[in-house]
């Protein structure tokens, strides 16, 4: 099965001057990557932020060069055919805000469809079809400029799939989304694939409920390197020696994650506060090094609200391998859908 997009130690350093010395500073971005995302496949991409998604992508759109290594999207070099590339992709970012507020939606979608040559009655049909998709029909003749942050983005999504894309790069497209506009959206996406077998999509996404639902396989990605990248249920099966569990706790204040760094056992944790509540998610070699870890807790002055034993989810894996990052407290935000 051919190649959509194709990394060979593929390899992205910035040069920054210091602000005293006049001295550059090497910035290493990505570090060798190789990874390959079938024709057909809807790929994930995902790692925390500064990771080397964003260089990653700006190299297969062809708006940055690579340091080293090679990258092919459609079969072709993103050095020797941009051009031709740029003619067969497509992308769409969270939180962009193009579009011309005097114009309505409908004709925002049908300049850009001009600017790819597509004929107009085809346009127009394309822009009925999709606005229904997304649920944004009754909106087709709003000036953008009147629309809400959600439906904006919903728009701006309508275009990326418009040009009818051999590859689309969707970064973050659900970002800022309520539950019910990021569930049109993933149907979209879903629909857009199973109407032709030949389209991929590469997405980036913080929800990794989102990238679970969606992708045929993940890549992660961290510090410029290139982690693992498997479907979801067989990264997942790497985790099932080990036990996982969730805690929750009525915690006046937040637990300090030093505490646990030497606990025996403990292989990996995440702490999330919100809503007057503490929420440990552990991964233990082994369950006999649950009771110290109650201790501890419990020596803090936090009340245990529940305690569960559950499978391992893509956020598991996520955690394990990122790791590092993840065991200092955070403030989670709830996923848009």
């Amino acid at each position: 099965m051919p190649f959509s997009i194709e990394t060979k130690d593929l390899g992205r350093i910035y040069k920054i001057r210091q602000a005293k010395k006049g001295e550059m500073k090497t910035l290493v971005a990505l570090q060798a990557v190789t990874m390959q995302v079938q024709e057909g496949e809807l790929f994930g991409l995902l790692g925390p932020n500064g990771a080397g998604k964003t260089t990653l992508i700006k190299i297969l759109t062809t708006l940055l060069a690579p340091s080293s290594g090679s990258a092919k999207v459609a079969g072709l070099d993103v050095l020797k055919r941009a051009d031709l590339i740029r003619q067969q992709i497509n992308m769409v970012s969270g939180g962009e805000t193009s579009g011309y507020g005097l114009l309505t939606v409908r004709e925002n979608l049908w300049m850009f469809s001009q600017f790819y040559g597509i004929a107009s009655q085809e346009a127009n049909a394309r822009i009925k079809r999709l606005l229904e998709l997304v649920g944004l029909s009754d909106r087709a003749n709003t000036r953008s400029s009147n629309l809400s942050t959600g439906l904006r983005q919903k728009m701006n999504i309508v275009r990326g799939f418009l040009t009818d894309p051999q590859v689309l790069f969707l970064d973050e497209p659900t970002l800022g989304l309520d539950v019910g506009a990021a569930r049109d959206v993933r149907q979209l996406v879903q629909q857009w694939m199973q109407d032709n077998r030949q389209r991929s999509v590469l997405l980036t996404t913080h929800y990794l409920v989102e990238a679970e639902e969606l992708c045929d396989r993940v890549a992660i990605i961290n510090k410029g390197k290139l982690l693992a990248c498997d479907s979801p249920a067989a990264l997942k099966q790497q985790l099932q020696k080990e036990a996982i569990f969730q805690i929750e706790l009525d915690a006046p204040r937040l637990l300090r994650p030093e505490v646990f760094n030497t606990l025996a056992g403990l292989n990996s944790f995440h702490i999330i506060a919100e809503n007057g509540k503490t929420t440990i998610d552990l991964q233990l070699a082994e369950e006999a090094a649950l009771a110290q870890i109650i201790a501890v807790i419990t020596e803090q002055g936090a009340r245990i609200l529940s305690l569960q034993k559950r499978e391992p989810t893509l956020e598991d894996v996520f955690v394990k391998l990122v790791g590092a990052s993840m065991a200092e407290v955070e403030h989670a935000d709830t996923p848009a859908g």
